[in-house]
């Protein structure tokens, strides 16, 4: 996507390969979240705006990587709207979320893991995140070892 200007509109592949995330899993989210509205041109084919991008991305990191459910992350859209996710999705902080928002099928709060760790001093953002990449680099090489079909016998 290093091509397009960033104002540029994105197809639903540029879109799902920029996420990380399969196509028919985009066309669901807009089944769920009234605020995706890509543009539809002859033959059904989706563009996506800037905005519906950072949306896109915001969802994600909410659901994906904050562990909000569809229902929570819908009264999230509802009650801070559209604008509060697209920021998030371009990395803006999200901030302490509403009770449900974070709550399991249950309607009970779920249980989180540990809380993070205090940042060392002196360590600078950079280093830091590129701590972390290694680490999620080494968590994927093991994965996918451990994914590999299992070794013929000789």
């Amino acid at each position: 996507m290093d091509t397009k200007s960033a104002d540029a509109f994105r197809t639903i592949s540029e879109v799902a390969e920029d996420l990380d995330i399969p196509q028919h899993v985009l066309r669901f989210w807009e089944t769920r979240f009234s605020q995706i509205k890509p543009l539809k041109r002859g033959g059904g084919r989706r563009y996506y705006r800037p905005d519906d991008v950072a949306l896109l991305k915001g969802i994600r990191r909410l659901l994906y990587g904050e562990g909000y459910t569809i229902k929570g992350l819908q009264r999230i859209l509802k009650e801070q709207g559209a604008r509060h996710v697209q920021a998030i999705g371009r990395g803006a902080p999200i901030g302490p979320p509403p009770e449900v928002a974070r709550s399991g099928a249950d309607g009970m709060p779920r249980q989180d893991g540990p809380s993070r760790a205090p940042v060392p001093p002196g360590l600078d953002d950079m280093t830091l995140l590129t701590a972390v990449l290694a680490e999620l680099g080494e968590c994927k090489r093991i994965l996918d070892r451990a994914l590999q079909p299992p070794a013929e016998p000789a």
